[in-house]
């Protein structure tokens, strides 16, 4: 049946964790929106939803760290983050090990991927899956981009994993949901920590929304890593949501918001 939606949304910690610590009518303005792009997920009867994240070193680690990987399981666990921290609760989240490996093999065919009959789900797939699939009763299919120890994969190469996705999705029967999750300017673990780039945010989103390929891929990691902190490097999952999808996007919100430490956004985009 091929892709049936796409989106991306921020996954910062502080958005369930530091909630009780935002101004009530902002915190609620945008978690009304995120559960609105839950919503609209929903809507389109997915079998299963693929969240690319860009996890951090919860499974992957410089001794072993792929470009790509894809889970193949089950089950699922998260968060690995302490649940009074995270403000989300342990528990087992259904995978598809078999629609994992059929997607898996069709990606292989143009991009070298890694993929894990284990993994940890960390706050980069626990938090949108909060809003997403509140009842964890939808099988994930999580996928890491490496956005965290260089050398990173070139901007070039995500939009073309996102690609092998869409070629994968449309080889499969089932009605698939991608969302992409990550900053997007943000300074996390480091004494820039709540800094935030609006109009950095704002200017990328614009390239986003109109499946600008190439203003997508004019960044440079020297010139994200300046503007938007180490955090910037996570719009590899956003740039394969694009190539995937080819469409369009419409921000449902983005505002900065400090105490949650990143411009926080949810968007959907048209599948074409």
């Amino acid at each position: 049946m091929s892709l049936v939606f796409a989106g991306v949304c921020s996954h910062a910690p502080g958005i369930t964790g530091r909630a009780h610590l935002a101004d009530p009518a902002v915190k609620d303005a945008f978690h009304a929106q995120f559960h609105r792009f839950g919503e609209a997920m929903r809507a389109t009867k997915p079998d299963a939803v693929i969240v690319i994240a860009a996890e951090h070193f919860a499974n992957f680690f410089m001794n072993n760290m792929p470009a790509y990987a894809i889970g193949m399981a089950d089950r699922y666990e998260g968060p690995i983050e302490d649940p009074a921290w995270l403000g989300i609760a342990k528990t087992s989240v259904p995978g598809n090990a078999a629609l994992s490996q059929r997607l898996i093999r069709e990606v292989m065919q143009t991009v070298d991927v890694a993929y894990a009959e284990e993994w940890k789900f960390d706050h980069g797939i626990m938090v949108p899956l909060n809003f997403l699939t509140p009842k964890y009763d939808l099988p994930v299919i999580p996928v890491n981009i490496n956005c965290q120890g260089p050398p990173l994969t070139p901007l070039h190469r995500a939009w073309a994993f996102g690609e092998a996705l869409r070629r994968a999705c449309d080889a499969a029967p089932e009605r698939i949901a991608l969302v992409g999750t990550g900053g997007i300017s943000h300074w996390p673990a480091t004494p820039d920590s709540g800094k935030i780039n609006e109009a950095w945010d704002a200017a990328f989103m614009q390239h986003w929304c109109a499946n600008d390929r190439a203003g997508m891929l004019g960044y440079t990691d020297e010139a994200t890593y300046r503007e938007a902190g180490q955090g910037g490097f996570e719009i590899r999952t956003f740039v394969a949501v694009a190539a995937a999808a080819r469409g369009r996007g419409e921000i449902f919100h983005m505002k900065a918001i400090p105490i949650f430490a990143v411009s926080c956004t949810a968007a959907t985009m048209s599948v074409e």
